[in-house]
């Protein structure tokens, strides 16, 4: 999927650069070379994603029970 971005006639190449680096971080390319840097055994990965799920339902049960005033 190749990244297309026109730059217009007389704007400010830090504009342009803004405008680009917000493009890249919509498409999710940098946070799949970050993934990708480093091999990631596939039995780390099912713990990360384990530990995640069990962080998020943590999170959700903290927020749903509120202490009473």
């Amino acid at each position: 999927m190749p990244l297309k971005m026109k730059v217009h006639d007389r704007e400010p190449i830090t504009l342009a650069l803004r405008r680009f680096k917000k493009l890249l971080e919509r498409s999710g390319i940098q946070k799949e070379l970050r993934k990708r840097k480093y091999y990631e055994k596939p039995c780390e990965a099912r713990r990360r994603a384990e530990l995640r799920k069990q962080s998020a339902i943590r999170k959700a049960k903290h927020q749903t029970v509120k202490p009473k005033p």
